[in-house]
């Protein structure tokens, strides 16, 4: 809980204003004025997702067609109210209608916007959201066939109604026709005001000069303002009036029908309703936030764990961003970049462990401001609106801040500043835990220095017991001293120029700062004499430390400058990082994209008969050659060929896949591996040890790659024992395809003895197979007629 005392004074009431003042509708404005802390820590995570989500939907539709924005619409509110609370004897107009038209149509097209094929995964809350709020279709349908855009009853809002209407259209033709013939036969036209026909009480009338108004038989229904013009209805003209009087009583009385219909509609509705405005209102609030965070760079800071501590990089003001955008009357005067130059950016930092910043300098040099940057940001974040931080920025949680800023004293309730001050704070200390956050704000100033010092100090010791966290400002020098000698707190300054005296607007941490109140004295106009008098009294107290708190302060502004140097060339290098990148991987896709035209060149040609079976896939062996990785083996880490044994895993470099040793040659320094069915001699160069695998890219990255000059000592074998004859020839044609296109000459396919039937089908397809130069069995002393030896071109 954060108390209304608390929140005015860090002037959080001032940003809801600004916010109301970007909403479109009355209903969003009272919602953002009403805008609260929210009660736990799910909730502020909950609304800053909600905020995402609704900016990525504002920004980037699914399609032109799903482009939503919210306009002003009417509050309905009380309206609603009224017939929920009387819906009998509660008559609406078509103008209260109309407004519940308007509201609901655009309810419809934010569901329709948001509720798209994949907004589970685009924008999950907000589509719970709309989920949340179904809307009164029946109604809805209801209002937008019955009422038009400008607000009145549809010709089609009911048989009888258009009926009606189209008798009264006839008749008004029919009027204006005997009109006409009735003027030009008896040359009427000079006793004529206006050559129209008009209407007075629902009655045609003609306007009739007033002097010749005893010229023509019938009733005089009403006179001009100036008595020059009498409205006439000739006697020609009485049936049709007649017959008009009653058609316009059946059509009030079938719009009657009609909007105790909408109204029947209505009633059982209305929660539906009120849950479509209730949506509204939340997107033009969250609107409202998206336009603020516009206005100062803003975004939403994440929520961590107390443990890390509080992080807020580059972080301003947000009323003193706000107020240099817009000037006096509201128009914009500054853009975004210059207001960043003029509002110096402040690193707030409490490391893990830390839990009191006390800090000192200058008055006038921005303590205050530090003070209620932090509060600020911390009651936005925790209404779940954006802040005007840098990125890598977070907060704890806090269910519970509490400021001691300002002049709190109050003649109404008798008490003075310090008094204020401590019956808030001993009204609110049972309260505070590891989840508060204090701001003091020169606590302990209002009564005599020493005891006022030592009572923030053990103020300071309670607080930090209880693990609170605490952004203190004083100058107070016990204070000063409390900051560098106790765990658990940290000191920070605001610099100051020393050529001029005058404020930098920066904090330095480890390190306390000056008060300079005779030099703040001077720059506000104080007589010299006084000034000088005053220098007299410090040194005879012998508390002049001048001269050693401006060589900190010199110290600090050196170390500052080189931290924004060493931080500038850092970004220059992650820029760098950043364009080198995005080079490499334009020329990947560049080189992706050639070598599919290359291979869809060869396959077109190949399917054209352009080039035979074996011209293809020796283009495509020699455009996979061309593409071939060399690792550049360490003579010095090839395996010794003693140190190996059987079922030892070892990784083969070229295929980048792990192998069993099941055979050693010692002779000829090289190994056979069995690669999960899959059979091949190796050489030992050729090989690593499993935990070398990280000096090799992965399959996953690069696909099998081998390494040309080494193809040689390398045997493929095909185990193919037990499988039916054409399963097994199918997966024999496979494994010499690719065989062919990795580059291997000389292949063991292992058969088995069994009737031979096996081996005699393997034998007819090698002999068909144009890659292959030659086959025979193996030797008795390895495989004999159970295995046939390949060799291909």
């Amino acid at each position: 809980m954060i108390h209304p005392r608390t929140l005015y004074s860090i002037e959080f009431h001032r940003i809801l204003e600004r916010l109301a003042a970007l909403c479109v509708s009355s209903v969003g404005k009272k919602r953002a004025l009403s805008l609260s802390p929210l009660p736990d820590a799910e909730s502020v995570t909950s609304a800053a997702q909600m905020y995402e989500e609704a900016k990525s939907w504002a920004l980037n539709p699914v399609s032109s067609d799903t482009t939503f924005s919210l306009r002003t619409f009417p509050d309905v509110t009380v309206l609603l109210e009224a017939v929920q609370s009387n819906p009998n004897h509660l008559n609406l107009d078509l103008e209260a209608f109309w407004a519940l038209r308007e509201v609901l149509r655009q309810a419809q097209e934010a569901h329709l916007s948001i509720a798209v094929s994949d907004a589970a995964k685009r924008w999950p809350h907000l589509l719970q959201m709309v989920e949340n709020a179904p809307l009164p279709k029946q109604l809805i349908a209801a209002l937008l066939r019955c009422i038009s855009d400008d607000g009145l009853l549809r010709d089609e809002s009911s048989p009888e109604l258009f009926h009606i209407r189209t008798e009264l259209r006839h008749l008004h033709q029919n009027c204006i026709r005997k009109v006409k013939d009735y003027v030009q036969q008896y040359n009427m036209l000079p006793y004529l005001q206006d050559e129209f026909i008009t209407l007075s009480s629902d009655r045609y009338v003609l306007p009739v000069k007033a002097t010749y108004k005893r010229q023509m038989q019938g009733i005089i229904h009403d006179w001009s303002q100036t008595g020059e013009t009498c409205y006439f209805e000739p006697m020609f003209l009485l049936e049709i009036n007649n017959r008009l009087q009653g058609l316009k009583r059946e059509e009030r009385d079938e719009e009657r029908k009609i909007l105790k219909y909408l109204q029947e509609l209505l009633v059982p509705e209305i929660s539906g309703v009120q849950a479509a405005i209730s949506m509204l209102t939340q997107l033009d609030v969250m609107q409202a936030a998206r336009r603020l965070a516009d206005m100062f760079d803003g975004r939403i800071l994440p929520l961590t764990d107390e443990d890390e501590g509080i992080c807020l990089l580059q972080t301003r003001h947000p009323l003193l961003m706000l107020n240099l955008t817009d000037g006096a009357d509201g128009a914009k005067t500054h853009t975004l970049a210059s207001i960043q130059k003029k509002i110096h950016p402040l690193d707030i930092i409490m490391r893990p462990g830390e839990r009191i910043l006390i800090i000192t300098g200058g008055n006038a040099g921005g303590k205050t401001v530090c003070l209620k940057t932090l509060g600020l940001v911390t009651a936005m974040t925790l209404c779940g609106l954006p802040v005007p931080v840098g990125l890598g920025s977070h907060v704890p949680w806090f269910n519970r801040m509490d400021a001691f800023i300002g002049d709190e004293q109050s003649l109404a309730d008798n008490v003075s500043t310090f008094t204020a001050q401590i019956e808030h704070l001993s009204k609110a200390w049972k309260y505070l835990d590891h989840d508060g956050l204090v701001l003091l704000d020169e606590f302990g100033a209002g009564t005599d220095p020493a005891q006022g010092a030592a009572l923030a100090q053990a103020v300071l010791d309670g607080l930090l017991d209880k693990h609170t966290f605490v952004l203190a400002v004083t100058h107070f020098p016990s204070l000063k001293i409390y900051a560098l000698t106790h765990e658990g707190a940290k000191a920070a300054s605001m610099l100051f120029d020393p050529k001029d005296r005058k404020p930098l607007f920066k904090l330095a941490y480890d390190q306390v700062g000056a008060s300079l109140a005779l030099d703040v004295a001077r720059e506000h106009g104080l007589p010299e004499e006084v000034l000088l008098r005053a220098k007299q009294y410090l040194l005879q107290n012998e508390e002049d430390s001048t001269a050693l708190i401006d060589r900190l302060n010199i110290l600090a502004i050196r170390r500052e400058k080189e931290i924004a140097k060493l931080v500038n060339e850092q970004d220059k290098v992650r820029c760098h990082a950043e364009r080198r990148y995005a080079q490499l991987e334009k020329e990947r896709i560049r080189l992706q994209d050639e070598i599919r035209h290359q291979i869809s060149e060869i396959m077109r040609a190949w399917k054209e008969d352009k080039v035979s079976h074996k011209l293809t896939i020796k283009e495509l062996s020699c455009l996979r050659n061309s593409l071939l990785v060399d690792h550049g083996d360490n003579e010095s880490s090839i395996l010794e060929i003693h140190t190996l044994f059987n079922g030892q895993k070892v990784l083969h470099k070229m295929f980048n896949k792990l192998g069993v040793i099941t055979e050693i040659d010692e002779k000829r320094c090289r190994v056979r591996l069995d690669m999960h069915g899959v059979s091949l001699w190796a050489s030992v160069k050729d090989i690593c040890l499993q935990n070398e695998t990280s000096a090799y890219p992965t399959a996953q990255n690069t696909g099998a790659i081998f390494n040309s000059k080494n193809k040689e000592n390398n045997i493929l074998r095909l185990d193919i024992r037990g499988k039916r004859t054409d399963e097994a020839l199918l997966e024999l044609e496979h494994f010499l395809d690719k065989a062919l296109l990795n580059g291997f000459t000389e292949l063991e396919i292992v058969h088995g003895r069994g009737t031979g039937t096996l081996r005699r089908h393997v034998h007819n397809f090698l002999h068909s197979f144009p890659a292959v130069e030659r086959f025979a069995i193996a030797p008795e002393n390895n495989g004999g007629d159970g295995m046939t030896i390949v060799l291909l071109r």
